[in-house]
């Protein structure tokens, strides 16, 4: 079974550009969160179950993640609303402003997956790559 994760980052223009080490934290962030939800606490630690096939095949293979992006906070909210819609684990990620955006809380990922590829494709095929 193949599984896959789509990360969707915010793409900024350069007069409200993020750095490049930004990027690559919120993709990470956006990554971790949808795995994080599905996680339970137990004892001292934290347990992902592996009923979903599509997570067990993700943890358990070759992580396959593309990255792709969108112009705009209402794109990257209407696909983390369509994910969910599709039961796939998902998350949206909103910087807190601390070292970038001047203070103020901005969307800046939204991770899908991982899952099902033909689901997750219905929601993000049509996005370019990053």
């Amino acid at each position: 079974m193949e599984a896959k994760q789509v990360i969707v980052i915010r793409k900024f223009p350069k007069s409200r550009n993020m750095r490049t080490g930004k990027y690559c934290a919120q993709a990470a962030h956006a990554s971790l969160a949808p795995l994080l939800r599905l996680a339970q606490h137990e004892d001292a630690g934290l347990v992902i179950p592996l009923t979903n096939p599509y997570v067990n095949a993700w943890l358990t293979g070759r992580f396959k993640k593309i990255t792709v992006y969108v112009d705009n906070d209402e794109d990257l909210i209407r696909l983390y609303k369509e994910a969910l819609t599709e039961n796939l684990p998902a998350a949206i990620i909103q910087d807190a402003g601390l070292t970038e955006f001047d203070g103020v809380p901005t969307f800046t990922a939204v991770g899908i997956g991982p899952g099902d590829p033909e689901i997750i494709d219905k929601i993000t095929g049509k996005l370019p790559l990053f």
